[in-house]
């Protein structure tokens, strides 16, 4: 089956809001095996919102809609829908007592007016022949319709309350309407480029059936995510695991994981709990980027010692014991400088573990010899240390974060 996202709200198309909600979507429908082929953002407007609803009718199985459910008059998505269907908007009484009930809530708390003001009953509108969904988070209820062979989905704008209704109504209502199990494995992959991962399993894409590869690019890394569909999840994984056991294989302890909700900072974090080592970091070009990512995992706190960022040469001397002749000599930007600053780091934090980078970002400060993107990573583990020159391209941000994503797999590859 197909489906087709429709995301409303002309804040989208001006760019206030970036649009997560069809990042997500789109992961929840690939992961419940529709194909995805159109995504299309309209702004608050009935009339263009109508005819992206009457073009998405004709060449996709479901539609689903994002945002233009509140209360305010630019909310239109119920009565753009309910015109192409030629269907009326009548009051929903079980709708309506959830806003009377949310209200009734939220202002015995202070957060909301006690007075309901008129404008919210138009929440509790719903198109004739379909289905509201109850909202957890807010007033606004999504609705399912199906229509001949069709579904039509409406959801509702704000991330804190359209994930939790997909999650739990919608997801078991898409799933209910396959035929098969379709099962999902992400094949992570880092120290390899784009290009040359695809190559390398080239004869594997050329002649899948089920299960399918598909290659995702990342920043720094590679996904590959192999799909089989299937009468039972049992049997879906006996197509998935000989795929995931070539890519093994073929690519080693270039794979860092195959589950789909960790990172690479999550597994450089546990392998550090495992082996019981501490964790330090020097941090110039990157300017915190780095440290910043470990603590994003929950646990970190019981390895991650400290994290020091020591943008000037300064800063280098004083807290990293950085010998001055060394950045006169070989400047910041050098494999001697990286070294003394993971040795300095490690030995300030009494760590068996450290990181250190230093680079130039960019747009500015290159020379022929130190171009921009040039980076030196080091990593310590317990005395020894290895250090590793990259040249980056992309953008100052780019940059930063291909060299994070360096860092923690140099520090990977070293614990394994």
């Amino acid at each position: 089956m197909t489906v087709e996202l429709i995301s409303v709200g002309t804040e989208l198309l001006l760019g206030n809001i970036v649009n997560t909600n069809s990042n997500y979507l789109s992961k929840k429908c690939a992961e419940l095996g529709y194909s995805l082929y159109y995504q299309v953002t309209v702004g608050d407007n009935e009339e263009r919102l109508s005819d992206a609803v009457t073009t998405a009718l004709s060449r996709s199985d479901v539609i689903i809609l994002t945002g233009g459910l509140g209360p305010t008059q630019d909310d239109m998505t119920k009565e753009a829908v309910a015109k192409v269907l030629k269907r009326d908007l009548v009051m929903d009484e079980i709708s309506k007592n959830h806003i009377e009930t949310y209200f009734a809530y939220r202002s015995c708390n202070g957060t909301v007016p006690s007075v309901i003001t008129s404008n919210n009953w138009k929440q509790a509108l719903k198109i004739v022949g379909s289905t509201a969904v109850d909202n957890e988070n807010g007033t606004a209820p999504g609705y399912i319709i199906e229509v001949d062979s069709k579904i039509i989905i409406l959801l509702p704008g704000p991330p804190f309350e359209m994930i939790p209704m997909f999650q739990k109504s919608i997801y078991p209502f898409l799933k209910s309407k396959q035929s098969k199990i379709f099962l999902s494995k992400m094949v992570k992959i880092c120290g390899i480029g784009e290009s040359k991962a695809e190559t390398e399993i080239l004869d594997l894409i050329e002649k899948q059936t089920n299960p399918t590869i598909a290659p995702y690019a990342k920043s720094g890394e590679v996904h590959f995510r192999i799909t089989a569909s299937a009468d039972t999840e049992q049997e879906a994984m006996m197509l998935i695991q000989p795929v995931i056991d070539e890519l093994y294989r073929r690519f080693g302890n270039n794979i860092y994981t195959i589950e789909e909700e960790e990172t690479l900072e999550a597994v450089v974090v546990k392998l550090l709990l495992q082996k019981k080592y501490s964790l330090a970091t020097a941090e110039s070009c990157t300017g915190g980027l780095l440290t910043g990512c470990l603590v994003n995992v929950p646990g970190v706190s019981d390895v991650l010692q400290e994290g020091i960022i020591t943008y000037s040469n300064e800063a280098k001397i004083k807290y990293l014991g950085v010998k001055p002749e060394t950045l006169h000599t070989f400047g910041a930007v050098s494999p001697q400088t990286a070294e003394e600053m993971v040795r300095g780091v490690a030995k300030a934090a009494n760590s068996s573990t450290a990181l250190a980078i230093t680079g130039v970002a960019g747009p500015d400060g290159g020379s022929p010899e130190k171009p921009v993107g040039t980076v030196y990573t080091a990593c310590y583990v317990n005395g020894e240390v290895i250090i590793k020159k990259n040249h980056f391209n992309g953008t100052r941000q780019k940059v930063r974060e291909q060299s994070v994503i360096q860092a923690l797999d140099m520090l990977r590859r070293n614990l394994l």
